[in-house]
């Protein structure tokens, strides 16, 4: 009975030892093996799984060091006495659980609300065109993973080891301050700049810190669907601004105390917010005494012409607070993010980051300043723009084709289409049955306030689809919405 709690499986990225370990450490810590127990024999144990015994015994060995197990001479294997695991582990488990009413417990319920989806499985379809995921291809693995072997070695030890408690890596400020900022316009100080987990992080700690029941908070409509859920947890006053070629209708923001925006590229119609438009949203922030969010998202992506500045970096009195993530031009598994803006605000902001998770981890922290020191990222993100260039012209040409009409123009790059169907036509519906021919698009009603109003829309993404299969992609997509129309 006891040999049936065992077992390896051979295709797990873990090695066996360490399936092993964890086998064993599950059976203890749940009661299945209790103390003093002796475990079974390394020959026993190797004949079961079908392994090589000093592989059993290697794992044993590393248990009883750990002190889980303890080591007879000539009766093999015991679980130790003295382990700090509660007695109570195996009652519980017998024991029904009382029934809790945890809606009424809760003071929110997030999941309640509408949020972006992505199939786990993505990589599995052969047309996956979703946004914010990448072509692990295209990835220097190599140079990262050599970076994280520096982070690692001794020279660099007491720079991620240490607990900063509020303070983020310094060579990491300095390299988000003079490679990111400076080339997006903006000119801070170092005590001007909070490391974060990703940009949804630093959206979270600048909404708790911002957004109040009395006060009008203003975003694009389209618009980011997280940052509006976050406001709508915090009972804060939503006000919805529509958003044309030119972005945002800055004459329609009326008197909110705070707005968000993403000016150079709109999320989700890519529209690049013009620089009289950004004038104007500046001086309608000193009139009404107002402060502006600027999620400047997939900056290293403007492959469509000129540089566009960061709103930011037109701001003389103070009044944006701009925010960065890493998660477009290296790996969104990183979650590596940052936020610019004036030091009382980021005294405050670095106080409450404490109190979720004191610092990003130090080894990422690290490992991400010395990817920036050494012109690795420089260069992936050179490499990024070419291939993104080249997929964007593809995918632009095929929907020409396909679906004429439908598609958004780009002014900035970007790695997404946004699209527009007729006014009756359910990309939602569309989305179902292009899952089923391998297709993921993703149903562009969850961007807007009042969902029904974008029920026809939808985008494409070519970050994570290799360009050889974009125009069979479209193709096969056109067939099922026109079949549809």
């Amino acid at each position: 009975m006891r040999e049936s709690l065992f077992h390896v499986e051979r295709l797990e990225a873990a090695t066996l030892q360490a399936q092993i370990r964890e086998m064993l450490v599950t059976a203890v810590v749940t009661g299945h093996l209790p103390e003093g127990t002796p475990v079974p024999s390394t020959r026993a144990m190797a004949k079961r799984l079908k392994v090589s015994r000093n592989t059993v015994i290697s794992a044993y060995q590393a248990l009883a060091e750990d002190g889980y197990l303890i080591p007879r001479e000539r009766s093999g294997f015991y679980v130790a006495n003295d382990l700090a695991v509660p007695s109570t582990v195996s009652a519980a488990a017998n024991t029904a659980p009382q029934a809790i009413d945890w809606t009424a417990r809760l003071r929110v319920q997030p999941s309640l609300q509408d949020n972006i989806t992505k199939p786990s499985n993505w990589q599995e379809y052969p047309y996956p065109f979703i946004y914010g995921q990448v072509d692990l291809d295209q990835f220097p693995i190599t140079a990262w993973r050599d970076c994280m072997r520096q982070a690692m070695g001794r020279k660099w030890l007491g720079a991620w080891t240490d607990d900063r408690f509020t303070e983020d890596d310094p060579m990491l400020i300095e390299q988000i301050r003079k490679r990111i900022l400076m080339r997006r316009g903006v000119l801070v100080e170092q005590g001007e700049i909070l490391v974060t987990l990703g940009a949804q992080n630093a959206l979270h700690i600048l909404a708790n810190l911002l957004v109040k029941p009395d006060r009008q908070f203003a975003m694009e409509d389209p618009g980011y669907p997280d940052m509006r859920n976050l406001v709508d947890l915090l009972g804060g006053k939503l006000r919805s601004v529509p958003v044309d070629d030119e972005g945002l209708e800055t004459e329609k923001l009326g008197d909110a105390d705070l707005a968000f925006v993403t000016p150079s590229h709109q999320l989700p119609t890519n529209a690049t917010m013009s620089l009289d438009r950004r004038r104007s949203l500046l001086r309608w922030a000193e009139a009404n005494d107002a402060l502006i969010i600027e999620d400047d998202y997939e900056a290293e992506t403007n492959y469509a012409g000129e540089p566009t500045p960061a709103l930011k970096s037109l701001d003389r009195a103070g009044r944006v607070i701009y925010v960065g993530s890493f998660s477009k031009s290296l790996l969104p598994g990183i979650r590596l993010g940052f936020i610019a803006g004036p030091a009382p605000l980021l005294q405050e902001a670095r106080a409450y980051r404490r109190l979720m998770l004191r610092h990003p981890p130090g080894n990422n922290q690290r490992a991400v300043a010395l990817f920036l020191a050494l012109g690795h990222h420089d260069a992936l993100v050179g490499r990024l723009r070419k291939i993104y260039a080249a997929r964007e012209r593809v995918m632009r040409e095929a929907l020409e084709t396909q679906l004429p009409g439908w598609a958004r123009s780009h002014g900035f790059g970007g790695t997404s289409f946004w699209m527009e169907g007729p006014p009756r036509f359910d990309a939602n519906l569309l989305s179902k049955h292009a899952r089923a021919e391998g297709i993921l698009i993703e149903p562009g009603e969850v961007h807007f306030s009042h969902g029904p109003a974008g029920r026809n829309t939808f985008r494409l993404g070519f970050s994570s689809i290799p360009e050889e299969r974009i125009a069979p992609g479209i193709k096969r997509l056109a067939a099922v919405a026109l079949e549809m129309v």
